[in-house]
């Protein structure tokens, strides 16, 4: 459903139930695959990114494949090779829109490092794997997407602007403090999300008295905080 659409699951749902798979339905699946992993892994897609010519070579193989399910279709059977057709349509449709995500990618990377950049230090827009894959989930282990970028602000003075340039970027913005939550409120649900971890806002007083409720006398204490919650 997330590379064929709904319209591509059920045509390929009523084609694997006639039980007459072979080498073209392995190519397909291959083919599937292949984009799938790259999608969710970010050290394959960083990879990709940074050798072209690697990329060219898998998008082609990926196009072989579908020409090869092409080649194998039966004609004989018009109701059968109309299906494969329409499925074959949406598996092309996937490809080239996988093709052309490394460019968007790429392009908004440049786009929003020059838009960050502006509010904290270049070693805070983090779009290195390590960064992106250890915020796609938080104490839930949920993982529905990887982020587009992570954020490390070193004060709290920097957050209207860093918010302010996602926003105009239509990057979704996830507030993120340990990752330490059980309600999944830090897992992102869009491959165009910004995740502003804020522990380095944590805010730690000195050592001073002060009168606590139901306590006779002042005790020492510390007083501690986010920047930002």
């Amino acid at each position: 459903i997330r590379l064929l659409g709904q319209q591509g699951w059920l045509l390929l749902d009523e084609l694997r139930a006639e039980r007459r798979t072979g080498r073209s339905a392995r190519m397909l699946y291959e083919v599937l695959g292949d984009i799938w992993v790259v999608q969710r892994n970010p050290y394959l897609e960083e990879d990709l990114l940074a050798n072209p010519r690697r990329r060219g070579l898998l998008i082609a193989a990926l196009d072989h494949r579908l020409a090869e399910i092409e080649r194998r279709r039966d004609r004989e059977d018009p109701e059968r090779d109309g299906r494969v057709a329409r499925l074959l349509e949406e598996a092309r449709r996937a490809v080239a829109d996988f093709a052309r995500s490394f460019e968007t990618i790429e392009s908004l990377r440049r786009k929003a490092r020059r838009a960050l950049v502006r509010h904290t230090r270049r070693d805070n827009v983090c779009f290195d794997p390590f960064a992106r894959v250890s915020h796609a989930t938080d104490a839930t282990d949920w993982r529905v997407e990887v982020p587009f970028v992570v954020l490390a602000p070193d004060a709290e003075h920097e957050i209207p602007g860093l918010v302010r340039a996602c926003v105009e970027l239509g990057l979704s913005i996830i507030p993120r403090g340990g990752g330490t939550g059980y309600t999944g409120s830090a897992v992102p649900l869009t491959p165009f999300a910004a995740v502003i971890n804020t522990e380095k806002l944590e805010q730690l007083g000195t050592v001073a008295p002060a009168e606590l409720p139901g306590v006779a006398a002042p005790v020492m204490t510390v007083h501690t905080g986010a920047g930002v919650v």
